[in-house]
């Protein structure tokens, strides 16, 4: 390989991210469960928040009004303002999840440090991130860090372009097959997939994913003797 560029994705690669959605999401179909089921809810809110990814992009803000949208949706319009409050209230609870470093994580960026031009490459609220990214201590590690709206291969190539770099020198590390892999091999990169124990039902996949360079490995530091 002749890779100059590693990048990482964010949530759930380098630190948890989508149990805090779960707990958020349990904690608004219990405050909805007068007007239906846990599992109608959550499929409502799924498919609210995919039809309004063109309009908002991926993250918490985002979220939060496709909550609202999905109570005022599920409750004919009786949600009432207190209602709405209290999911504002779930909103921001979300935001101030403490941030917590997944195992092997700081271990792994020590040791590709100075080796290689690490950067961040991950979807979300770039507020969001940028707090995410501040208070994990994580950032005197990385070069660039780059708060896509969608990770598409036009937003890899992009990405690229950016770096000054080709395809062949990029080696992309994450949790999503559908979003950190998938598109990376499509252009010609690297992609290493590190499974996390939960993944949003928006980026699965129902496919196994056979390619030279691809590797799947079950946790962080397993790639580190794949690049030094």
């Amino acid at each position: 390989m002749d890779v100059k560029v590693i990048a990482f994705d964010a949530d759930d690669t380098l630190f948890i991210n989508e149990p805090y959605f779960e707990e958020t999401e349990r904690k608004f179909c219990g405050m909805m469960s007068d007007y239906h089921s846990y599992q109608t809810l959550s499929q409502e809110l799924l498919r609210t928040q995919v039809d309004n990814l063109p309009l908002y992009g991926y993250g918490i803000k985002g979220y939060i009004l496709s909550m609202i949208e999905t109570a005022i949706k599920v409750s004919d319009g009786t949600i009432g303002s207190k209602g709405i409050q209290k999911i504002t209230e779930l909103g921001k609870e979300l935001i101030q999840k403490p941030i917590e470093l997944l195992d092997g994580v700081e271990e792994t960026l020590e040791a590709l440090h100075g080796k290689y031009k690490l950067v961040v490459a991950t979807k979300g609220d770039l507020k969001d991130q940028q707090r995410k990214l501040h208070d994990s201590g994580l950032g005197p590690y990385f070069h660039h860090i780059e708060v896509m709206a969608d990770k598409q291969e036009l937003n890899y190539e992009k990405l690229l372009q950016r770096l000054e770099i080709q395809p062949e020198e990029f080696f992309m590390i994450g949790n999503s097959l559908k979003s950190d892999v998938l598109p990376v091999l499509n252009i010609g990169g690297y992609a290493v997939h590190v499974p996390f124990h939960t993944t949003w039902a928006h980026e699965k996949i129902d496919h196994e994913i056979v390619h030279p360079k691809f590797k799947s490995v079950s946790k962080i530091t397993d790639v580190l003797p794949l690049l030094i």
